[in-house]
Formats: structure tokens, sequence, C-alpha cells
């Protein structure tokens, strides 16, 4: 926020310059902006040299790291003279694919190895079409989490298909782990090379492939377990608190990383079906370990695709389900002869961890790490089944020893003291906030903070609603915005409060308010965007279109965050 003195200057070289001069000012400062960026962004690479090389970039996302990473090395190569393009991965044109003649892909990985949502359609095209990419040469950087069993799959499965068709490779494949800006940069600094050393490629410096750190186990145990909800809510909400004597090394923002057991009924089902002796042992990739033991730490649950179309084959028959859990298959299709428990374990991963978003700060729960973990419950042919992460914890025993990990996310950290933030942040979204006002309240931050929260009931489903009461008593939350959906018969949502506070919530933006949405993906993110951007239109008379390259440049420079799932 500007001083009186320096805004009252600024609006008298505003009001006295030309339109040309305004025009000018406008790209000096997104110029300086770039320079001295806020936020997790990239190192900037400098080529003295103009380069005559058109790459296209094709990002593919879940959450929008991909996409973040393309717009950063777009605005790069701009700035070295390298005519660029991005685009998001579902709106290309693939007809247009075999005219291509440099194209650089970033792609996530999601689940078991799978292609985000936005790019499956893409990867089937390239699978099921004579595409001919002769022409063209390419480069994968792949974004993956080490922690998951397929670490990065999806880049491994387009870094492949792109040689099948006949693609020229310019750099080995990339896999970069959660931690991934320093590898953006040695990424960016090879493809400059290869753009300057076209005409002899053999003075090209090549990009290693990333070892894999293995991330810190932690052991604690489950010292307290609450229910947020009242009696009578459609949900189950846990408050989990984990006391550990390591020292846990997290900052708000974090997650934390289980990795779930299976039930033991299941296991059970599972050997029963097969009629084999629990504690027959097996050998899997040099380890060997009993039948029983094997399937307490084995996927069979929401079984992807992929695992899907593996286990037709070894039924010999036609699965009906684009996901289902192992049981449920078992449960409607017999078991042929021929299949052995051996090949069962041939196709199915090890069990994924799960990630919580942490709800507890250092500074104010020393020794502890807190979570708001919601009991997920769904129907599979009528019947109610829960996730399998969500009832591990909600069932686990108090006082009984746990392993987890921490997981950094350095795209989801708090601005410096003095700044402002809003934040989004509906049922089990609020846990990151819950963390970031704790913090801010222990470290005596000076920014203000505004909380947007919703769930169904104000009587049944306010989260920490004591806490969040103190702390607007306290100063700490400068502001409250709830919306309880269910409790009216039209159903208001924190969209819609965002849209009720246009001027107040635009006046914070205008005045550098960092601004974070953490919760469900969809609906919830997407219909948030979308008000902010109208708010941000309707507030600055301003179309649609540039009220979104506002919240875009936000995001590109740090200011806008989201943890969204």
């Amino acid at each position: 926020m500007l001083s009186d003195i320096k805004l009252n200057l600024l609006q008298q070289l505003v009001q006295n310059a030309s339109n040309e001069e305004i025009i000018w000012t406008k790209g000096y400062l997104a110029g300086y902006l770039d320079a001295n960026r806020i936020g997790t962004q990239l190192p900037q690479i400098t080529v003295s040299e103009n380069v005559a090389v058109k790459p296209l970039i094709i990002y593919g996302t879940e959450t929008g790291n991909s996409k973040k990473i393309a717009s950063q090395l777009l605005a790069s190569f701009k700035k070295n003279k390298i005519q660029a393009k991005a685009v998001d991965v579902f709106q290309y044109d693939n007809a247009k694919l075999e005219k291509e003649t440099l194209l650089l892909f970033i792609m996530s990985t999601q689940g078991e190895g799978e292609f985000p949502q936005n790019a499956v359609a893409f990867y089937e095209y390239l699978k099921k079409t004579d595409v001919n990419l002769k022409n063209a040469s390419y480069a994968v950087f792949g974004l993956g989490d080490s922690s998951y069993p397929l670490f990065c799959h999806a880049s491994v499965l387009l870094d492949e298909v792109l040689a099948e068709k006949g693609a020229k490779r310019l750099l080995p494949l990339v896999k970069a782990d959660v931690d991934f800006a320093s590898e953006v940069l040695k990424w960016e600094e090879a493809l400059q090379n290869v753009f300057k050393n076209q005409a002899n490629p053999n003075t090209v410096s090549i990009v290693k492939p990333i070892s894999v750190d293995h991330k810190k186990k932690y052991s604690g145990i489950i010292s307290n377990k609450i229910i947020l909800n009242d009696t009578g809510s459609n949900k189950e909400t846990y408050h989990i608190e984990i006391s550990s004597e390591d020292k846990i090394n997290y900052e708000p923002g974090d997650a934390l990383g289980i990795v779930p057991k299976n039930k033991v009924d299941d296991v059970q089902f599972i050997i029963d079906y097969f009629k084999v002796d629990s504690k027959q042992e097996i050998v899997i990739k040099d380890q060997k370990n009993t039948i029983k033991n094997w399937l307490l730490e084995r996927n069979i649950k929401g079984l992807s695709k992929r695992s899907l179309e593996q286990l037709e084959k070894l039924l010999n028959t036609e699965i009906a389900f684009e996901k289902a859990d192992l049981i449920d298959v078992f449960q409607l299709y017999s078991k042929p002869e021929t299949f052995q428990i051996e090949s069962l374990f041939e196709i199915l991963l090890p069990i994924a961890p799960r990630l919580y978003s942490i709800a507890s700060s250092t500074e104010a729960h020393d020794g502890e790490v807190h979570l708001t973990v919601n009991l997920n419950k769904f129907k599979f042919n009528d019947i109610v089944k829960t996730g399998l992460a969500s009832k591990f914890l909600a069932d686990f025993e108090l006082n009984e020893s746990i392993e987890f990990y921490i997981h950094k996310n350095q795209n989801f950290r708090l601005p410096s003291d003095e700044t402002d933030v809003i934040m989004i942040g509906p049922g089990t979204g609020i846990a990151p906030f819950r963390s970031f006002i704790a913090h801010r309240d222990a470290t005596g931050s000076e920014g203000k903070n505004w909380l947007f929260f919703g769930e169904q009931h104000f009587v049944l489903d306010f989260y920490y609603q004591t806490e969040i009461q103190e702390w607007i008593a306290t100063g700490v939350l400068t502001k409250l915005d709830t919306a309880f959906s269910r409790d009216q018969e039209k159903k208001i949502y924190v969209q819609d409060r965002i849209r009720e506070k246009a001027k107040e919530f635009n006046k914070w933006l205008e005045n550098g308010a960092s601004l974070y949405i953490c919760g469900q993906k969809f609906p919830m993110s997407n219909d948030v965007e979308d008000a902010i951007i109208e708010v941000i239109s309707q507030e600055r008379n301003i179309s649609t279109t540039d009220a979104k390259q506002i919240l875009e440049d936000l995001e590109t420079t740090g200011k806008y965050q989201k943890d969204v799932y």
C-alpha cells in the first residue's frame, strides 16, 4: 500500500501522462516485477545472442504446477528473444501435431502413475493413431512425488510414445520431485544450450537424471482425536493430533504423508478367494514376505483403469467399472483355475501415500502436528464404503505408534509478516489456514488476515469455532465470512460471500494482499475462481478476459496460491 505522499505523486504523474507513456510505464513495471518476483519463482537465464528456434510448450496439470512452470519458462524465453508459445494440453489441436518441429512437455503424474485429467485424451490420441512425428524434436519435464510407487510415470509414458512416433529426443527425460524449482533451472539451461548449438549437437550439455532423495520418516503417536461435527451432522470430520519425540520439521502450508494399511478382514477375503495359506512366503523384487503381509501393503482400493485392464486379462472377462475395489471385482467374477495369487502380486502396486494439509504450527504447537480429516464415504452398488486412508486414521488407536513424513510445499507459503492475506478454505480446506493464523498469532505478524469458511450447518459443522472466535477477539483474525449452505432454503457458498464483499475484497487485492485457496478442486476452487474474476472485472470496470489475466499474473508472481485436490 502506498503512502499518501507517494499515492499523490503517482496520481499526478498519471493525470499528466499520455496514453503511450502510460503503456510504456505498465511494461516497465511488469518487467521490474519479473526481475524481482516473490514466491517460488524460477531464476532467469540470460542469453546474449538471438536464438532462431520456436519451441511450443505443452503442459498437463492437475494442481497448477505444470502451468506455473510453463508460464515462467515462456517469460524467460521471450526475455531471451526466443519466440515460444505455451498451451494447455487439453486445448491443443492434435491435428497440428505432425507440423510441429520443437515440442517441450511439462507433465505431472497423478494417483497410480496416471496422467492428469486434461492430458488423458492427448496421450490416448498418441497411442491409438498413426501420427508421424519424424519432423519434431522434443524434451519432457516430469513432475511427481518420489514417495509414490510410480514416480513421474505419466512423463515416462509420454517420453516413450513420442519416441515411438518418430520424434527426436533433445534431452533425456527429467523426473522432478516436489521441490522442483532448481531442476527447472537446470532444464532451462540445458535447453538454451541445445538451442544455441543445434548446428553442432555434440557440444550440447545433457541434463542428468535427477536422483531421488527419500523423505525422512518420523514416528509418533496419535495423542488426541476428536470429531469436529456435532450429533446429527452429515459429515464425520476428525481433528487428529500426532505427538513425537523427534523434532518435526515443517512449515505452514506443508502436508503430512502417511501410508495406510488395508483392513485385516479385506486381506482375509482375498486369501480365501485364492484358497492359500496366509503364512506362505512370496518373493517380490528380491524381498520375501508372507502373503498376508504383502496384501496389507498392496493397493486393493480404488483400482485405476490400468490395474483393472490387467485384471481383466487374468480373469478372462470384461470388467464393467472404470474404478473399483479388488474385493468388489472378486465378488462379481469367479476365479479361473489358471489365476494364481502370484499373478495378482505382479499387477498390484504398493499403497500410495495419502497427503493431509497440516493444521498446526511449530510456533504454537511444539512437538505436535495436527490434521483435519474428513471420513470419506461413498456408495458402490448401493453399498456405503469409506476411503482407505481416512478410515485408517479415524480407526487408529490412541497412543499407538504411527509412521509419517512431511511433504514440503514451497508453492503454498505465507508471505512476509506485514503482508495481508485472504484465505478461502471451506470444509477441511480450513486446515492449512488454522496453521497460517496460529503461526501469525504466535510470531506477532502485523499483516491483516481475512478468512472465508463454509460447510453445511452452522451448529453442526463450524470447525474450530472456539479458536476462531478467540482469534477475532484478540484481533489476529481481522475478518471472518462464513457460508453454511444448508441453513436456509437457497444454498450459500463461500463464492457467494466473496461476491457480497466485492468492493472490500478487490481493495485488499489492490493493496497487495496475498490470496489463498484450499479444498476440493471440483467444483469449489473453479467456482471460487470464477467469483474472484467476476469481482475484479466488476470493481475495476474491466473485461472478464482482463480480470482473468490479472488473476493469472497474481498466480505467476506468487500472490495467488492454491492447494486443491
